[in-house]
């Protein structure tokens, strides 16, 4: 006589799997050992997680870089971490200061911050002011404008400093330059050209920080959004005189949720108030933005 087996025991709706712990190597850029952190949800956070891990003050570093120990600006960690990425931290090195006599409305400086409190130069325009002053590099940290320090200050309030600083006067910029390697001693980059950002995911995923609230694993932007980004990041360089694609994806992100240009200025407003972004800009955003979708299907 044959017997059907027992029931499987009923052991109810299957758990959910845990997602593994996000461990992130790191190193010093100027050369160290390499270290592992975990459990930062934003970029004070990660900056104090690598001073941590090298016996360091967080105050030391002036940025990080992904998948490179350069001062290499394409590869500036902003908003998001690739699964994969390896971090580099470059670390305060030389102090200098440097005399400059503005002839000519633009300096030719392109700021953008760490998110920690310092500001920093990344892009220098060829054939600027700036561009002939040898002593001053791209990923330079500018720490004072005569003698005012403006750490803490994010990069369009120093972006509004430099821009309202009297013609044909004098001033002194106080700057920082990274701590070097013996590699890239010598190093002065400066391009005039706005190239797209390098992907800084080497995998499908990214760990997204916010200035406010818990960092997400996500997927990499799509096509429209990694076009939108470049678009608006131009526009913010062009308008304000910095380079953000953290704040230039989350004016594209912003977009999403609005169907026109003026809703779109109300949800900025609400969102991203301190810029006090013109009338004009929103606009050319807005159409930045829909080209960028039209032109990505």
């Amino acid at each position: 006589m044959q017997t059907s087996p027992p029931p499987a025991p009923d052991r109810g709706p299957a758990a959910p799997r845990a997602r593994p712990r996000l461990v992130f190597r790191t190193q010093l850029a100027h050369g160290s050992p390499t270290g592992k952190i975990e459990g930062f949800t934003n970029v004070r956070e990660l900056y104090a997680k690598i001073a941590e891990a090298f016996g360091i003050a967080p105050t030391e570093i002036l940025f990080c870089t992904l998948n490179s120990h350069r001062v290499d600006m394409q590869k500036l960690l902003g908003g998001q971490i690739g699964l994969e990425d390896f971090i580099f931290a470059h670390v305060r090195g030389e102090t200098k200061e440097v005399e400059v006599t503005k002839t000519e409305d633009a300096l030719g400086l392109t700021i953008t911050d760490n998110g920690a409190g310092y500001a920093f130069i990344k892009r220098i325009k060829e054939g600027s002011i700036i561009n002939r002053i040898e002593a001053v590099c791209v990923g330079d940290s500018i720490e004072a404008i005569n003698d005012h320090s403006i750490v803490g200050c994010r990069h369009y309030e120093v972006a509004k400093m430099l821009r309202e600083l009297p013609k044909s006067q004098p001033f002194t910029l106080r700057l920082v330059q990274p701590k070097r390697a013996f590699d890239m001693i010598g190093q002065r980059s400066r391009s005039s050209k706005c190239p797209i950002e390098a992907k800084m995911s080497s995998g499908r995923e990214t760990l997204r920080l916010r200035a406010g609230g818990a960092a997400t694993v996500e997927e990499v932007p799509s096509e429209f959004e990694e076009e939108a980004s470049r678009k608006v990041d131009d526009l913010l360089e062009s308008y304000m005189g910095i380079r953000d694609p953290e704040l230039a994806s989350t004016m594209v992100e912003t977009s999403k949720k609005t169907e026109s240009v003026q809703e779109f200025a109300r949800c900025l407003d609400s969102v991203l108030g301190e810029f006090a972004f013109p009338d004009e800009f929103v606009v050319e955003v807005w159409a930045a933005i829909g080209e960028a979708r039209e032109a990505c299907g």
